[in-house]
């Protein structure tokens, strides 16, 4: 709709009333309506449609339960953050107005109204976000419908697969890019449009720090992938297929064909993948409208999503419900919570924590670990499956009816964009018990994630058991050492390599510091020669992250990272590794008269970058168990708002 259709003093109300599915209201005999779900506009006593100021027409009552009476917007026009640029009688403010009639835009459809920033990660590379043009006019809508006023502002995009050595290194960039945006310019709340891997947690970081109103966007996963009748999987396919292709079992012409059928569509990885875990995590963070996190990319759902939440923001803007009144303990938990029982991606651990740490809420390894031991895991889907992937999801009760499944182990009472949790998933249902599973009949009957201590990381590890070997969860074997990724690529295929089956692959330089950034290599191929024996699966050791999409038993995130001389700069060829999942522990069984004489000989690498960004990332990042973000953006006072002059 056109900007001009609306007259300038018209503030809509939004639909709050979201869900992924068709609403079916009903009428006061019960019998359901055919009204269509769209934006519902409050109606004066005389009948007749008002004008007024945009309110939710769902308030909670202390109870928990849904009131149908009004809640009293806490914000007046002059109080909008924005009045300081626009609303004031200065010669600055004169020239702030100025500027925006040069837009376009007339004095009557600004001021006075909530000014809304559309952060948008689209680019002409970012494949995961291609529909995010598109869909940013969909939000815009919803904005305009609801009384605000749109601006669409791009952002750093962060494409999986293409920045290199690892998005990770720009994970902060971009949060602190978002905070910087919001602080700079005359924004009263936001809408955070992100989805691929690292957007989502940088997007809400940023905001968090900002401390204005804001709602998160999930971007939705891509269709399934086809190859010759049989679904693919992102990532998850890429491994096992180029594992046949070394192996000799498929050709270069059967891969260079699976290739095209891979990714069909714009959206994230279709496998329970980081995007996907973590659009899983922000809906029950409560950043998002319900439903969201799992409507696929082009479900013409994700439009009408899109417009709702721009339709949203509006009414959270006026009623001052800033993104720091939404996170305490509580939606932390049920986060930390829901991933564990979607069997996600282990990137969540970090990007949790440094979500939790910029919100001043306490969250540690330790609570993943006694959350993720008592929520079984309900989603079948792969990588931890072999069949279903997230358009089946959504097909099964989406988001919705996932919660709602595991509604006996979240706080219902945390506070979201749209009420409480749970009002947000009253009524959801399942519709395919196979890939969304009951309490009873669980996946795997604890939370996908496991936190290992012991000699070798001291501070801590991790490993997504749910999708290792259960035959490997207890296992002792000689280290083969590679020292970085390089020497890993010179070296896997070597006929002389000395690497059994048994044997444990160590990958060091690959940590926050050492990557840098902290890339995803910890799922290290299998040597070659043992492709053609028929291994596909080994235990591996690093400091590196893995793919949400990636699989096999790969101990990730070990802390103190080789760069900064933690033990596992220390192992050598032949040392024994022992593994003990169950006992959630991994040691290096080398005594400690040994490791201190190592210790004594070790010296740091001198890092190669030492200027821009990277140097100062290298400078303040902090390590995998404290959440990788930058010392100096997760501590200190809130910055003050700009003076304006």
């Amino acid at each position: 709709m056109a900007r001009s259709a609306w007259r300038p003093d018209e503030r809509r109300t939004p639909l709050i009333g979201f869900v992924a599915e068709p609403i079916h209201a009903m009428a006061e005999d019960g019998h359901g309506r055919s009204d269509r779900a769209e934006p519902i506009h409050a109606m004066a006593e005389d009948g007749h449609g008002r004008s007024d100021r945009a309110e939710p027409i769902h308030a909670m009552a202390e109870d928990g339960h849904e009131r149908s009476d009004r809640v009293p917007m806490t914000l007046k026009p002059e109080e909008l953050r924005s009045h300081r640029w626009f609303g004031v009688e200065t010669m600055r403010s004169a020239n702030h107005r100025s500027r925006l009639m040069q837009l376009g835009f007339g004095q009557p459809e600004f001021r006075g109204k909530p000014v809304i920033g559309v952060i948008n990660t689209w680019s002409d590379l970012m494949h995961c976000h291609g529909h995010f043009r598109e869909r940013a006019q969909d939000v815009k809508r919803g904005v305009w419908q609801a009384g605000g006023v749109p601006m669409e502002i791009p952002a750093m995009a962060l494409p999986e697969v293409f920045q290199k050595p690892s998005t990770m290194l720009y994970r902060n960039f971009l949060a602190m890019e978002t905070e910087e945006i919001a602080r700079s310019l005359p924004l009263d709340g936001l809408v955070l449009m992100g989805g691929c891997d690292k957007t989502g947690p940088a997007l809400i970081m940023g905001a968090i720090s900002m401390g204005i109103p804001a709602i998160y966007i999930p971007a939705g996963p891509m269709l399934r992938g086809n190859w010759r009748g049989k679904k693919l999987g992102s990532g998850s396919d890429v491994w096992k297929y180029y594992s046949e292709l070394r192996a000799g079992n498929i050709s270069q012409g059967d891969w260079n064909e699976m290739e095209a059928g891979l990714s069909r569509s714009a959206g994230t990885c279709m496998t329970a993948g980081t995007a996907s875990t973590m659009a899983i995590a922000a809906e029950a963070l409560g950043l998002t409208l319900p439903g969201a996190a799992s409507i696929p990319a082009v479900d013409s759902g994700h439009a009408r999503m899109a417009a709702a939440a721009g339709s949203r923001i509006v009414s959270m803007v006026w009623e001052d419900l800033t993104i720091t009144k939404l996170l305490d303990q509580r939606s932390l938990d049920n986060a930390v919570a829901a991933t564990m029982a979607f069997g996600g991606s282990t990137n969540a651990i970090p990007h949790l924590i440094a979500i939790a740490r910029r919100a001043g809420i306490a969250m540690d390894l330790e609570r993943f670990d006694a959350i993720s031991a008592r929520v079984p895991l309900i989603a079948n889907l792969r990588p931890n499956g072999d069949t279903h992937l997230m358009e089946d999801f959504f097909y099964a009760g989406g988001s919705r009816g996932f919660l709602a499944t595991l509604a006996p182990h979240l706080a219902l009472d945390a506070v979201t964009v749209n009420g409480t949790l749970g009002a947000q998933i009253e009524g959801a249902e399942v519709y395919d018990r196979d890939v969304i599973r009951d309490l009873k009949s669980p996946f795997y009957p604890e939370g996908g994630v496991a936190i290992l201590r012991g000699s070798l990381a001291p501070d801590g590890a991790v490993i997504k058991h749910s999708a290792a070997s259960p035959e490997k969860l207890r296992h002792t074997g000689p280290a083969v050492v590679f020292e970085d990724y390089n020497d890993l690529d010179a070296r896997l295929d070597d006929p002389n390599l000395n690497v059994t089956a048994d044997s444990v692959l160590v990958l060091r330089q690959a940590g926050p510091q050492g990557g840098p950034g902290f890339p995803e290599w910890g799922m290290m191929p299998i040597p070659k020669k043992l492709l053609a024996q028929g291994v596909r699966d080994m235990v591996r050791v690093s400091d590196a992250r893995m793919s949400g999409t990636s699989y096999g038993t790969c101990v990730l995130h070990v802390a103190p990272e080789a760069a900064l001389g933690g033990p596992l700069a220390l192992v050598r060829d032949g040392d024994l590794i022992s593994l003990d999942v169950p006992g959630r522990r991994i040691d290096l069984l080398v005594d400690e008269a040994e490791l201190a004489a190592r210790r004594a000989a070790w010296t740091p690498r001198v890092a190669p970058q030492q200027r821009g960004w990277t140097a100062l990332y290298q400078r303040t990042v902090g390590q995998a168990d404290t959440g990788c973000d930058l010392d100096f953006l997760e501590r200190g006072e809130p910055t003050p708002e700009p003076e304006i002059h």
